[in-house]
C-alpha cells in the first residue's frame, strides 16, 4: 500500500510488487492515485486508487479500513499509509511491514556523519530528530520494518527504532540495457531528482558552471519538479549553461538511455531507486557519499563517489568521465555486473515472500 503519487518509493513498490505475485503471493494494491493503479494493472497485478490527502486524512483512511480484511501482510510504502492504516492492519489481524524509504529532508545528511547537524530551523530540526523519529519508532512496533540500506537501518537503530525489527532488504531493478550506448556528442549528463535542497542540485548546476573549462562541450538533461525549479533555471540561464529542465516525465527509465552518465549530488540519502535505474542500463554514476549510496556506487569501479556540498571536487569528477569515453564504457559494464550480482530484481519477489511467511509464522 502506498499513498504517493510520484517518485522512488512508487518505482519500488511497481517493481516489487510483480515479483512478489511471481513468486507465489496473492497481491492486491493500494495506490496513490488512478493513474499508478492503471500503471500496475498494466503489469497484470490487482490493484486500486487509494487517496489519501494528508496525514490527518482520517475520514478516507476509515474508508479503506475494510479493504484491509483477509489480508495476511499489509505492506505500507509511505508514512502517511503507515499513520492512517497501521493500526487497523493490526486490528483486522495482518502481519504489518512497512518499508522506510527515507528520512525527512533535514536529516537525510545525518547517516554516516557524527558530527553533521539537521538542516533548516533548528527547533524544526530538534524536533525531527528527537520527537518525529521516537513516534515514527513506536510506530515500527507495530510490525516489521524493512530498511533499504544498512546505512539507514543502523541510524534508525541509533535513535529508537527496535533493533530486532529491522530488516535489510535493498531495493531491486531489472537489467534494461547489458552494454552502454554509444557515446555522444556534446556528452550527455542525466539528473532525475525532486528539485528540493537535499537533492544538491544547485551543487550540480556550480559543477557545471566550472566544467566549462575544463571538460569537452556537455549537456545537461535533468528530469524532476520542485521548488527550486525557477531558482535552478536562473543559475543555469547566469552561467550560460547547455541545459534543460524536463519537470516530471512518464517513462523518465527510458530517457535514461539517452544518456552518457548519470549525476546524483544528494546532501544524503537511502538506496537511491534512480541510481539502480542508472547502473540497470550500464550508465556509470557520479554521486555523493552519503547515506547507503556507497552501498550501490563502488568508487572507481562504476562511478565516482564525491564529498556533498562541494562543487568542485564534483567538477573535477564529472571531467575526468567527460573526457575518457572507454572509462565510462568499462564502469557502465561493471555497473551492470553490480546489479546482476546483488540487486537483480529476480530475487526480490522471493527474499521479500520468505519474510512474509517468517512473519506470519512468528508468535510475536
Amino acid at each position: 500500500m502506498s499513498t504517493l503519487t510520484e517518485g522512488g518509493p512508487v518505482s519500488h513498490l511497481l517493481n516489487l510488487a510483480p515479483a512478489v505475485a511471481h513468486a507465489g503471493a496473492s497481491v492486491r494494491l493500494l495506490c496513490g492515485n488512478r493513474e499508478i493503479a492503471t500503471r500496475a494493472r498494466n503489469l497484470g497485478l490487482d490493484a486500486g486508487a487509494a487517496p489519501l490527502r494528508s496525514k490527518t486524512d482520517v475520514a478516507r483512511a476509515a474508508q479503506l479500513w475494510p479493504r484491509l480484511r483477509g489480508a495476511e501482510i499489509v505492506h505500507t510504502h509511505d508514512r502517511r499509509a503507515l499513520l492512517l492504516c497501521g493500526a487497523a492492519a493490526r486490528a483486522v489481524g495482518a502481519r504489518l511491514v512497512h518499508t522506510y524509504h527515507g528520512l525527512p529532508d533535514e536529516l537525510v545528511g545525518l547517516p554516516g556523519r557524527p558530527q553533521a547537524r539537521p538542516s533548516g530551523p533548528r527547533l524544526r530540526g530538534a524536533w525531527l530528530l528527537h520527537g518525529h523519529l521516537r513516534v515514527e519508532a513506536l510506530l515500527a512496533r507495530l510490525g516489521a520494518l524493512v530498511v533499504p540500506s544498512h546505512a539507514i537501518a543502523g541510524f534508525l537503530a541509533a535513535h529508537g527504532f527496535p533493533p530486532r525489527r529491522i530488516h535489510v532488504l535493498p531495493s531491486r531493478i531489472d537489467i534494461r540495457r547489458w552494454e552502454p550506448g554509444p557515446p555522444h556528442r556534446p556528452v550527455r549528463l542525466v539528473a532525475v531528482a525532486r528539485l528540493e535542497r537535499h537533492k544538491g542540485m544547485d551543487v550540480l548546476v556550480e559543477a557545471c558552471a566550472r566544467l566549462v573549462k575544463q571538460a569537452p562541450p556537455t549537456h545537461l538533461d535533468v528530469y524532476g519538479d520542485g521548488s527550486l525549479r525557477a531558482d535552478l533555471e536562473r543559475r543555469v540561464t547566469m552561467h550560460r549553461l547547455d541545459a534543460t529542465f524536463h519537470g516530471h516525465v512518464p517513462g523518465v527509465r527510458d530517457r535514461l538511455l539517452e544518456a552518457d552518465l548519470f549525476v546524483l549530488p544528494s546532501r544524503g540519502e537511502n538506496l537511491p531507486i534512480t541510481i539502480l535505474e542508472a547502473m540497470a542500463i550500464g550508465l556509470p554514476v557520479v554521486a555523493t557519499r552519503g547515506g547507503g549510496i556507497a552501498e550501490l556506487v563502488q568508487d572507481g569501479v562504476t562511478g565516482l563517489l564525491v564529498e556533498p556540498d562541494h562543487p568542485n571536487g564534483l567538477a573535477d569528477a564529472l571531467a575526468v568521465l567527460i573526457g575518457d569515453p572507454e572509462r565510462r564504457a568499462a564502469m557502465g559494464r561493471a555497473a551492470v555486473r553490480c546489479i546482476t550480482d546483488r540487486f537483480d530484481v529476480t530475487e526480490a519477489g522471493t527474499e521479500m515472500l520468505d519474510l512474509y511467511r517468517q512473519l506470519c509464522a512468528s508468535s510475536t
